[in-house]
């Protein structure tokens, strides 16, 4: 049955993302090089691929119409949820609360599954969609549309092996945007 649920939350994700996926605010997200402030590069490094500036847990980060700040970090988690409803992790879950406010002019949907989580190594992980269901109380990082000036409050869920810990996150504001780079070391 949890697979099934599952199954039908992903393709309903899916959906949604081919739906919003050509929607973007060239004001906003047409440079990936933005510095944390959100200022763009008066060089215009478009061709760059990776974010011009990391932030640290508790500083502002843009991507695109969404401004990030990582309020905590916590892994070892062994579950999320209740024995009942619940999910268990194949490693550990490392739990990310995350704020997220739209500075763009309007809706943007915010979708969990698009953040990335890095070992010091480089080794990318993947949020896991299905555990944050559990870890949010209202399901405020899955697939969910922030107007201008609003903002969520969040958990996303990595899992992760057990003798891993993450160094960075990359945030994006859509499947499809350049990202920023948020160091937890």
């Amino acid at each position: 049955m949890r697979k099934v649920t599952t199954l039908a939350l992903l393709a309903t994700g899916l959906v949604a993302l081919g739906c919003g996926a050509g929607s973007t605010d060239d004001t906003t997200s047409s440079s990936k090089a933005d510095s944390i402030s959100g200022e763009a590069d008066a060089g215009g490094a478009k061709g760059d691929d990776k974010p011009a500036k990391v932030a640290k847990i508790g500083q502002a980060a843009r991507d695109g119409k969404f401004e990030f700040t990582v309020k905590s970090s916590k892994c070892g988690v062994a579950k999320i949820g209740t024995d009942m409803l619940g999910a268990k992790a194949q490693g550990q879950f490392c739990l990310v609360t995350v704020n997220v406010k739209n500075i763009g002019k309007e809706s943007q949907m915010f979708d969990g599954s698009s953040q990335k989580a890095y070992a010091a190594n480089g080794t990318e992980y993947s949020a896991d969609g299905g555990a944050a269901i559990y870890a949010n109380k209202n399901a405020e990082t899955f697939l969910n549309d922030i107007n201008p000036g609003n903002q969520v409050t969040g958990v996303v869920v990595f899992d992760i092996p057990k003798n891993v810990k993450i160094a960075k996150l990359e945030l994006h504001d859509s499947p499809f945007s350049g990202g920023v780079t948020v160091s937890l070391a």
